[in-house]
């Protein structure tokens, strides 16, 4: 039977078809049927918190001594949330530990965050990732799919074998409905894991309509003690969507939900922030200020102005477009990514003025860290400009690592830039092969700084001009310097 049957022309709930009681019986079934742990996906959002609900008060139906495999309930915390869900999502967390810890229930909770290196800023700040697109949605398999990953696998390796269970519902796309379609085990409530052998999926609301949904939340009060109705409230002015636990990339961005990033570009307008803007939250709009301009820099007609004209690889490739040859854009540009590390700190200083939280964080120390060290590390950059954006827009100062400077300060980089100048040579390319020496100083064994400096000369070191000059004349460039690739 699925959600669409029809009693009088009257489409039926899934509790006209099924029945609350039989919905929690199924639950116990399957919980009683083996002894894999379960790990539930909770976004927070009303979807996986129906099915969170429900596993909930089906499993307190049962004896104590029955209530023996444990359940993991894990969200997601891509540290780009939007701000009004995360202490929600945290007092959530919280609740749900404490009351389970009090009925005795086998459910934990955690938050899981993406790795320092994977998260969304020292991406696009410190390496130059441009905004995420439908092109190029780097943030998803870093954000959430890899932090989902490394829970499940590390659960795998303690348990043998892990059920998880999925908040999602068919009918919510083609897509969905394939992906789920084509895993199930036949004979089984159990579906195969997409990608993970050892893992399976048990989607207990598959067959809820969104009215199902509410009318589920709005009569079962919250077994944790949230309020259902604030959620609902959430919910208001918004657009319905839901971001449930990423597991794979079938999964559509969530920019439109209440429950997505911030700072999500893939989809055309944040409709979300704008209506929590619209409905009081005015000191959300330094941040939607800052979203917009990052979907700015995805205008075609823009991307000269923010992004290199060489890859990430320090190659320069062209692409046909008609009977004219254009440039493939790589990174943002050196001096934009500085220009926005300094505009998102500005953010969050009108954030901690004007919001409810004083000490709300937008980027983490930490991550501050790890664009400095990439920074000076990969993009030579001897002006230090992270501390000195920072204590530019604070006025305050982190715990700066003082050994990893080098010898070289801006003024040295202003005199080799004369030198490079009177040399006809890119600065550029000086600054790595020298960055290179110093990281290789003191090693031992010192045979691979051949590769490292070949690998540096290998790059084009053609000016944005040259390049276009040769994409109209091939022969218009000295032979000596490094060509472009046509693709």
């Amino acid at each position: 039977m699925t959600a669409q049957q029809t009693l009088n022309g009257k489409k039926l709930s899934v509790f006209d078809r099924k029945g609350l009681a039989n919905l929690h019986k199924e639950i116990q079934e399957v919980y009683l049927s083996d002894t894999r742990p379960w790990v539930i996906g909770y976004s927070g959002g009303k979807d996986s918190t129906t099915a969170l609900q429900l596993v909930w008060y089906a499993l307190s139906e049962l004896p104590e001594e029955k209530r023996t495999k444990p359940i993991f309930v894990i969200s997601s915390d891509t540290l780009v949330e939007t701000p009004v869900i995360v202490d929600y999502i945290t007092n959530t967390l919280d609740r749900i530990n404490k009351t389970a810890a009090e009925q005795k229930m086998p459910i934990k909770a955690f938050k899981l965050t993406p790795r320092i290196i994977d998260s969304f800023w020292v991406n696009l700040l410190g390496k130059g990732y441009p905004a995420p697109s439908t092109q190029f949605r780097w943030c998803t398999e870093r954000l959430k799919i890899s932090t989902a990953d490394r829970f499940i696998l590390e659960s795998v390796t303690k348990y043998g074998e892990v059920v998880m269970i999925l908040g999602v519902r068919k009918g919510e796309s083609q897509t969905r409905d394939s992906v789920m379609d084509q895993y199930k085990i036949e004979g089984s409530k159990l579906s195969h894991h997409s990608r993970f052998p050892q893992s399976y999926v048990y989607t207990p609301i598959e067959e809820f309509s969104v009215d199902d949904v509410w009318t589920y939340l709005l009569q079962k009060p919250s077994p944790w003690g949230n309020s259902n109705r604030d959620l609902l409230a959430l919910y208001k002015s918004a657009s319905d969507g839901d971001c449930p636990l990423v597991v794979d990339k079938d999964t559509a961005p969530c920019g439109n939900s209440r429950f997505g990033c911030w700072v999500c570009t893939v989809v055309q307008k944040d409709r979300s922030m704008t209506a929590l803007i619209e409905s009081g939250e005015d000191w959300l709009e330094p941040l939607l200020e800052f979203r917009n301009e990052l979907a700015e820099t995805q205008v075609p007609e823009n991307k000269h102005l923010y992004r290199d004209h060489r890859r990430m690889n320090g190659k320069i490739k062209a692409m046909q477009k008609g009977d004219n040859w254009e440039i493939i854009r790589g990174p943002y540009k050196f001096d934009y990514q500085k220009a926005l590390l300094r505009k998102l700190l500005e953010a969050q200083m009108k954030v901690r003025k004007n919001g409810p939280n004083p000490n709300f964080t937008l980027i983490l120390p930490e991550e501050l860290f790890e664009i400095r060290r990439i920074w000076m590390t990969q993009k030579s950059d001897w002006d230090d400009s992270v501390a000195k954006i920072y204590q530019e827009v604070t006025g305050e100062t982190l715990d700066w690592t003082k050994d990893d400077l080098g010898s070289f300060s801006k003024a040295e980089q202003e005199l080799l830039q004369k030198i490079c100048d009177a040399k006809k040579l890119p600065l550029r390319l000086v600054t790595k092969l020298i960055d290179v020496e110093q990281q290789m100083q003191g090693m031992t064994k010192r045979s691979s700084i051949y590769n490292r400096l070949g690998e540096v000369l290998s790059e084009d070191w053609l000016t944005e001009e040259e390049a276009k000059r040769q994409i109209a004349n091939p022969n218009a460039v000295d032979k000596k310097r490094r060509g472009l690739r046509h693709e």
